[in-house]
């Protein structure tokens, strides 16, 4: 009776989150700002910009000061922002990220920030931060234009401006995902493959941790299971692949993950690898810099001054996790991207003293000012392609 009761709970709990990120027509799922008649393109002229990007940046309770700091480093008029600030964080966060995008003049202007209304319990470990990230392309997808969606949180923060990374990607194929992947599992096959968890976010209105089932399941014959970091760079075109499905295997790898410990650092890997499409679309790299203790522990240790040069050699365009105003932020944000306190990073756009950009002209829409950190980038990109080109048979194995 108690296994049936299992299967029954299992197979209820599956179908539902698969339904969490399926697009709707819901009224209002997203805050928008309205862009104001100061900053508006002719109908007829399309996006000067080679390569525009989609934010889904992510904070938990005590991360507004974060969030809105890292916000102001990853601004372009360009992108497109979606701030989703956990559900179990204090009403005040949530007044206080909605106080920060409101009173903006520029977000305001431009209408390219937005906030989740409703947003989502995430519990650490369990698939509802998954769901999350799928319910952030779901909107996006819906809401905008662009060429990749990223997903950050408030512990990541750029090492290069917008401009530099815009100006790196405009030569890459639109097609082209960034995701840090590996089939060798080691003791993750075993402490990763065969639990089977329960998320209580799923279905609760109380933060809890996930609770562990007795009986563990064999590991997957119908597709091979892969693993890497949770932080990706996806295309527009993968990414309506994972929302709209045009065969089976969104779903199906889905309602697997559904009880799988850390599915994000699963989910993308394992869906991209055993997909014939998207399978040799992919580059084996997170583009973040991380730093992890010897042996490695269960999270990446903080950066700081002492890392500053290793971040800067990497050639990376992001780096995780840091303290609130850690000293390291202030000189990133001085040497690399060139912005004052509480404003926005370098940019062709925003070329005024000490970076206030108060209001936004038409004539600066479509300049890049790219410096040497997109030069940088442009060889990390480089050796990244020309590894994909010598090994395209061997990808995902």
């Amino acid at each position: 009776m108690d296994i049936k009761l299992f299967m029954f709970s299992f197979i209820l709990t599956s179908v539902l989150f698969s339904l969490l990120y399926i697009p709707t027509k819901n009224s209002n799922p997203i805050t928008i700002l309205k862009p104001t008649t100061t900053f508006i393109l002719p109908q007829h002229q399309n996006n000067p910009y080679n390569a525009t990007f989609a934010y889904l940046i992510s904070g938990s309770s005590g991360d507004t000061m974060k969030l809105k700091r890292l916000m102001l480093a990853l601004y372009h008029p360009a992108n497109h922002y979606l701030i989703h600030l956990d559900a179990a964080a204090p009403d005040e966060d949530h007044r206080e990220i909605a106080r920060f995008v409101s009173s903006n003049g520029v977000f305001a202007e431009v209408g390219n920030v937005w906030i989740v209304k409703k947003a989502n319990l995430v519990t650490y470990r369990g698939p509802t931060m998954l769901a999350t990230t799928l319910h952030a392309m779901s909107l996006l997808l819906r809401t905008a234009k662009w060429d990749w969606f990223i997903n950050l949180s408030a512990s990541d923060y750029p090492l290069l401006t917008q401009d530099d990374l815009i100006h790196a990607f405009s030569d890459l194929p639109k097609d082209l995902n960034f995701v840090q992947h590996t089939s060798h599992l080691g003791w993750k096959m075993n402490k990763r493959g065969k639990p089977i968890i329960i998320d209580p976010g799923l279905y609760s209105s109380n933060k809890s941790e996930i609770w562990w089932v007795i009986k563990q399941r064999s590991l997957p014959t119908a597709f091979k299971l892969y693993t890497g970091s949770a932080w990706t760079i996806l295309s527009r075109s993968f990414a309506e692949y994972c929302i709209i499905g045009w065969d089976n295997l969104p779903r199906t790898l889905l309602l697997y993950y559904t009880n799988f410990v850390s599915s994000p650092e699963g989910y993308f890997q394992t869906l991209l690898c055993n997909s014939e499409e998207f399978r040799n679309k992919t580059l084996n790299h997170d583009l973040h810099y991380i730093s992890w203790d010897i042996p490695p522990k269960q999270h990446p240790r903080s950066l700081g001054l002492k890392d500053y040069r290793k971040m800067i050699l990497s050639n990376r365009p992001f780096a995780r996790k840091f303290k609130k105003n850690d000293p390291v932020l202030n000189k990133i944000d001085r040497d690399l991207l060139n912005r004052g306190s509480r404003q926005f990073s370098l940019g062709a756009w925003c070329l005024q003293p000490h970076n206030k950009c108060d209001k936004l002209r038409v004539e600066n829409y479509g300049l890049l000012s790219p410096g040497p950190a997109s030069r940088r980038f442009r060889i990390l990109l480089s050796k990244l392609l020309s590894a994909h080109s010598s090994t395209r048979r061997l990808l995902c194995k």
